[in-house]
């Protein structure tokens, strides 16, 4: 789907995934790499046959050359790179490219239309600007994550979904696309930011934007009317004592029971024989979950034990209940739905069994990488000769200038 559009990538770390689904969906990324190449292959774990799977699943698809971007041949060849490229992605600490001599307004001279996204941790500007940091920084930062006991009391970190290492790319990528049409129709580029840290609080906005609008006064700002009105704690913290919709024990592990609605669970209490706990308490239209109503919580307890979480989410398909499966990141890949929606990519081709990006057209397989992530310049005199129809001699001069870094 994005064939056609070239961005040019100068990336440490995490922060490259911004241009991971770009290359997923057929751009040509070209990851820009300095002489002793980006460290991220040696970050995290595991380690697959002596590369991260950091590395592994955020450089797929896309092409390395190496350039020392402190000498003239290396900034010279960059800047013909991205006067062939609508987009150029800074992902490390800010003004990196700055300091190089390659901001903004020195590429923009080079391509008029070419849009610069800058992808850091804590953004462009502000206190933090300037602080070094890492992918829980973000969540702990935007209050998404918090410590847990660990040995000796000693806090430790829970394991958790990292949000802002993740959400910050996915925002970072729309934008560009959003600049690169901008510039498309208008022939002006443009210089786009967006910091992990903003991004992991925005993508938690209901909690955050919860406790905000609890700061109005009372008669402003209520709960729903299924509750009377009482106003709890926003987000998921006032859903802690819910029955209606609740983890439950199933007979081989839990199930996720979501009756919501009226109707739900009015179909629930049908397909299990009981239409007596419906009649006792019907509840209101929506949003009633019979909060605090543990004589009928320990009720249902006893019911979900009874058949296996499989039998549950079979009796959800046949009555229409909304009863969802609860997996962990171990056993997640056993279960229908995602053999269905997300069928590996191979080790075969990426060198480590991959998840596919989740957005397709209908009717087709999810895209797939093109290509396994490069090792440190592998592709650099590919990229010399098709993008700037350099021969062997040119490379040459520009690697004895240093341009290639040695």
């Amino acid at each position: 789907m994005l064939s056609g559009l070239r961005v040019v990538e100068c990336s440490m770390l995490g922060p490259g995934a911004v241009s991971t689904p770009l290359a997923d969906l057929g751009a040509d990324v070209i990851k820009v790499e300095p002489p002793s190449g980006d460290y991220i292959r040696s970050m995290s774990w595991p380690i697959v046959r002596g590369s991260s799977l950091l590395h592994l699943h955020i450089s797929r698809g896309k092409r390395s050359i190496v350039l020392d971007l402190r000498t003239d041949a290396g900034r010279e060849t960059f800047l013909r790179l991205v006067a062939a490229a609508d987009a150029v992605v800074e992902a490390m600490r800010p003004g990196g490219l700055d300091r190089r001599g390659l901001g903004y307004d020195r590429l923009r001279e080079a391509n008029p239309r070419v849009v610069m996204l800058t992808i850091t941790g804590y953004g462009m500007t502000g206190p933090y600007r300037d602080l070094p940091s890492h992918g829980i920084a973000y969540d702990a930062w935007a209050g998404t994550v918090a410590p847990v006991p660990g040995p000796e009391g000693l806090p430790s970190i829970p394991d958790h979904t990292s949000i802002g290492i993740n959400a910050g790319p996915l925002y970072g990528a729309t934008a560009l696309l959003a600049g690169v049409l901008h510039a498309r129709e208008t022939g002006e580029g443009c210089h786009l930011e967006v910091a992990q840290s903003d991004a992991a609080a925005a993508f938690d906005w209901l909690r955050s934007e919860g406790h905000r609008a609890y700061e109005r006064p009372e008669d402003e700002v209520t709960g729903n009317p299924a509750d009377d009105h009482e106003r709890r704690p926003p987000g998921t913290a006032g859903m802690s004592d819910s029955v209606r919709y609740q983890f439950y024990e199933s007979k081989d592990g839990h199930v996720l029971f979501m009756a919501s609605e009226r109707k739900f669970w009015r179909n629930f209490c049908s397909a299990v024989g009981r239409d007596d706990l419906f009649e006792r308490r019907p509840g209101e239209r929506l949003a009633d979950h019979a909060r605090g109503d543990l004589a009928l919580r320990r009720e249902l307890a006893e019911i979900f034990r009874e058949r296996t979480s499989a039998e549950w989410i079979g009796l959800g398909l046949r009555g229409d209940v909304p009863i969802g499966p609860v997996n962990t990141p171990a056993t997640i890949a056993a279960d229908p739905q995602f053999a269905d929606r997300l069928p590996w990519q191979p080790a075969g081709r990426l060198v480590a069994d991959q998840l596919p990006f989740p957005v397709r057209a209908v009717g087709e397989a999810p895209p797939a990488a093109a290509r396994p992530a490069p090792a440190a310049g592998e592709h650099g005199a590919e990229i010399l000769r098709d993008v700037l129809g350099h021969d062997d001699a040119r490379i040459e001069e520009i690697r004895e200038a240093g341009g290639l870094g040695g």
